[in-house]
């Protein structure tokens, strides 16, 4: 904290009060000597030694990673964060037997009730245990390990390529069409109306942290149903399915664009990582192509059309003469390639259960405390 508030002060003014006099040259104190400037201050403090050491040492690792990636992403220059801010913390050395019916024990915290969302598959170690606190109360996230090697599936039965987009959810290459359903839009009025009445709060109140609460239930209510709906819709494209390929899409760009709040609304990102781990479930083939010209090119012939306005709906290839939907060509596009890639061999790994990830990964379990 010393050295970034020695860089915070211009060349040609310094505070009245006091100032940090840092030299220039002094490198930035990355993990390792924060971690030993810890040590030191555990000693000194008891308020810092009444919590677990591992715990904190977790936070300086955030912190690193912060600045690390303030450098290499060029993002901006890490934000403190007061209490009521940091809603999770993790315990990255969980003890052995740790669990006991409805209770786990955590590291300086002793034994703590909880509520299981499962049971723990057989063959599992708990590893880690992150408390994350939610507008409904407290989770704690289990990292399980397993020694069991679980390869990808095998490419096999019918392939389904799906077109990604906004007017239509998803559009696969069996002419299935799924319109784009809005969650915002259940609880917007609701939410206007809560946060027309935060403003006149003072903030800091009992009544401001009252709404607060309030709209932060509202937000978790929106995003439980929209990652319910994500898991039904993964389940229908893939129940008569044996190979599932989707567009390699940034979707962080979409949220820049025009068209961010109906790319939030939706989450896109979700949807496609809820895809691919409904498909490793069933036994299903995923693959992700690329995604450039899916629109400008004909399934049937492979011509490119030229680029298409966004309110042509209908692909009409000056080639062939092949007449169908925007989205439903590029849905087969999407399908064309992917049988491509699968066509030239790529490595796959021996066949096995379908009941886990491969072997040393981590998988993970919510409960609730």
């Amino acid at each position: 904290m010393d050295w970034s508030n020695s860089r915070k002060s211009r060349i040609n003014s310094c505070s009245i009060q006091r100032e940090y006099i840092i030299p220039a040259d002094t490198p930035y104190p990355n993990y390792h000597v924060q971690a030993k400037a810890l040590t030191k201050a555990r000693k000194e403090n008891p308020t810092l030694a009444s919590v677990n050491a591992q715990v904190e040492q977790q936070v300086l690792r955030t912190l690193e990673r912060a600045f690390l990636d303030r450098e290499r992403k060029g993002l901006g220059y890490p934000r403190f964060k007061k209490h009521s801010r940091m809603r999770s913390f993790v315990f990255p050395q969980m003890l052995k037997n740790c669990i006991d019916g409805n209770r786990i024990k955590l590291p300086q915290l002793g034994w703590v009730k909880f509520r299981q969302s499962r049971p723990i598959p057989n063959g599992f170690v708990v590893k880690q245990a992150r408390i994350v606190r939610k507008a409904t109360g407290y989770f704690v996230v289990l990292s399980l390990q397993s020694d069991v090697d679980i390869p990808q599936p095998l490419p096999h039965g019918h392939p389904k390529g799906i077109d990604i987009g906004f007017i239509s959810a998803v559009v696969t290459s069996d002419n299935e069409s799924i319109p784009r359903p809005r969650f915002l839009n259940k609880y917007s009025r609701e939410l206007k109306r809560l946060q027309r009445m935060l403003k006149k709060k003072q903030k800091g109140s009992c009544g401001w942290k009252k709404l607060q609460k309030r709209i932060a239930r509202l937000h978790f209510q929106t995003t439980c149903h929209r990652k319910d709906y994500h898991f039904k819709l993964s389940h229908h494209l893939v129940k008569d399915a044996g190979m599932i390929f989707v567009e390699d899409i940034n979707f962080r760009m979409w949220q820049r664009s025009f068209l961010s709040r109906s790319s939030a609304d939706f989450g896109f990102g979700q949807f496609v990582n809820i895809l691919e781990w409904v498909a490793f479930r069933t036994d299903t083939y995923f693959s992700k192509v690329d995604h450039r010209f899916t629109s400008q090119e004909c399934p049937e012939c492979g011509a490119r059309t030229g680029k298409k306005d966004l309110r042509e709906r209908v692909h009409e290839c000056p080639e062939c003469g092949y007449i169908t939907g925007r989205d439903h060509a590029s849905a087969l596009v999407v399908r064309n390639r992917g049988l491509d890639l699968v066509a030239v061999g790529q490595p796959v790994p021996k066949k096995a259960s379908r009941d886990g990830r491969n072997g040393g990964e981590f998988t993970r379990l919510v409960t609730n405390l």
